[in-house]
């Protein structure tokens, strides 16, 4: 009897260190008792990318992210996905790549903005099917900064002109909101010193139409069960509209 009792005792304990260990390396864990298995992303700090930050920078690599979504895509267990945002910004290519893989994805996504949505954090909270904001977070919108010494200046210029048209067209298809309004808030003055942009907060994100909704945890993993359980709807009667005999 004792034997048994600890062997219980001792499975107990290795699940829960896989599931803290699971929390340490990926952010995330998949309840055994939950409705559906949801997989929870975490895009906080700085996104790091070509470039290494301090190790005192709390950042996000792109080199984890996008396996990380590479996996998710191709885990036929994990029925959805949630995006936790609360980033300063940070290297504008990578923040795009990762943005663009989400948008990419046939998985339902849903992102939660809380603290903050800055920068290069825009496109990445628009990319998911549906966003989410709290109502305490912020967002700012502004240019693409040019930051230390720049040679071939025209060159420079165009270049950082195109990779701006690429996020300003980038929120705009995945969000409500309209370039020529995307770009006012942008090239704003008086809100950031020494600098043009908007800083926004949740409701105000909500009605020009950059986020879709207020909302909490509660929120995001309901809608996202809802869009599971939709998609599997669809799925089965497309099947059987084409003889396939649902499993």
């Amino acid at each position: 009897m004792c034997s048994q009792e600890n062997e219980n005792e001792q499975c107990q304990s290795d699940s829960v260190q896989e599931e803290e260990q699971q929390i340490i390396e990926l952010g995330s864990v998949l309840p055994a008792n939950a409705k559906h298995n949801i997989h929870c992303l975490n895009i906080i700090g700085q996104v790091e990318g070509h470039y290494i930050l301090p190790p005192q920078n709390k950042t996000t690599k792109y080199e984890h992210i996008i396996p990380a979504l590479v996996a998710i895509e191709q885990d036929r267990t994990v029925e959805g996905l949630v995006i936790i945002l609360n980033t300063v910004g940070g290297d504008v290519e990578a923040g795009l790549a990762i943005a663009e893989l989400i948008a990419s994805m046939k998985t339902p996504t849903v992102s939660l903005v809380v603290g903050g949505g800055h920068s290069i954090g825009v496109p990445l909270a628009v990319s998911a099917k549906r966003s989410f904001i709290v109502p305490s977070a912020t967002m700012t919108i502004h240019p693409v900064r040019m930051n230390g010494t720049v040679l071939g200046v025209p060159q420079t210029l165009s270049y950082f002109e195109k990779m701006q048209d690429r996020i300003v067209r980038f929120v705009c298809s995945n969000s409500k909101m309209s370039a020529h309004r995307f770009k006012q808030l942008m090239l704003a003055n008086g809100q950031l010193v020494n600098d043009v942009g908007s800083v926004i907060d949740g409701e105000t994100a909500v009605r020009e139409g950059l986020i879709d909704r207020l909302g909490g945890l509660s929120d995001v993993i309901q809608c996202l069960y809802d869009m599971i359980e939709n998609t599997s709807e669809k799925e089965v009667i497309s099947g059987v509209l084409h003889g396939d005999r649902p499993l």
